[in-house]
């Protein structure tokens, strides 16, 4: 089953539940989806539709950060759930040896080096990890790997 499918699955459970909250996230995602669809014309695969979803997880974890710095918990728990409700929709993470098993193997694919060398494994990683892992952790391993 497609994620969109997945999605008009999801949606149709928690409106048969009453459960407004997790209706209001899917819906939210659905409109992201929606958008990504108009603006550029196209069908969204599933890569795709996990680019949007990640999106909007990080958009979500941004605004926690800056409610809990504001002292507004009961928004910050508000955006908490959207991010439960949302990671539903991606992909089983890599485990740890899996994830350096992967950057082992860009590094040695790419003849990677030396720092410079950073932008041509990241290139070679992208599209292997397209929602498995976070590239921000991803990127501080190859830099220690370079380093």
């Amino acid at each position: 089953m497609s994620l969109k499918a997945q999605l008009s699955e999801d949606m149709k459970a928690a409106m048969r539940a009453k459960e407004s909250a997790r209706l209001s996230a899917l819906r939210l995602l659905l409109a992201a989806v929606r958008q990504k669809e108009i603006d550029e014309r196209i069908e969204l695969d599933d890569a795709a539709f996990v680019a949007v979803v990640e999106k909007l997880i990080k958009q979500r974890k941004d605004s926690v950060i800056q409610y809990l710095a504001a002292a507004r918990q009961d928004l910050a728990d508000s955006e908490q759930f959207e991010i439960e409700v949302l990671t539903a929709f991606m992909p089983q993470p890599f485990s740890e040896d899996e994830l350096a098993a992967l950057i082992q193997s860009g590094l040695t694919e790419t003849g990677a080096v030396s720092a410079k060398d950073m932008g041509k494994v990241m290139a070679w990683l992208k599209p292997r990890l397209a929602g498995r892992a976070d590239m921000g952790v991803v990127s501080s391993r190859i830099k220690s790997a370079l380093a």
